[in-house]
């Protein structure tokens, strides 16, 4: 049974920083693509980064440019998002998404597997 598992979600002030951890399980994914999106209340879900198999490349909406980062550690199927300087913006459940492919991208239908996501609330 594959699984995702989102983890490392929670409170943090304006400016702070958290780290999102997404645990596969089931089958290795080290040779897809991996996504993290989000989706605010009232919102629909938006693609937020993703990363290529080998982590050599990576992608950003452009909403967390230059303030998030994605990156995965394959020998763990695990990938990773470090968020710094949140804003209150951020605030969304966040998910973990592994690729049917090697690409990357912003179109959720690129995806096949979904975690069941992590709340992530910053206040200001």
């Amino acid at each position: 049974q594959v699984q995702l598992v989102e983890s490392g979600g929670g409170l943090v002030q304006v400016g702070g920083s958290l780290r999102l951890s997404c645990a596969a399980s089931g089958r290795t994914f080290s040779n897809v693509a991996m996504g993290w999106f989000r989706q605010a209340p009232g919102k629909e879900r938006e693609y937020a980064a993703s990363i290529t198999p080998s982590g050599a490349l990576t992608y950003f909406a452009d909403s967390v440019k230059g303030r998030f980062t994605i990156s995965r550690d394959n020998a763990k199927n695990t990938v990773y998002l470090q968020m710094n300087n949140s804003k209150p913006d951020d605030t969304a459940i966040y998910y973990c998404a592994a690729g049917r492919t090697i690409l990357p991208g912003q179109d959720a239908s690129r995806y096949a597997y979904w975690g069941q996501g992590t709340q992530v609330t910053v206040s200001s």
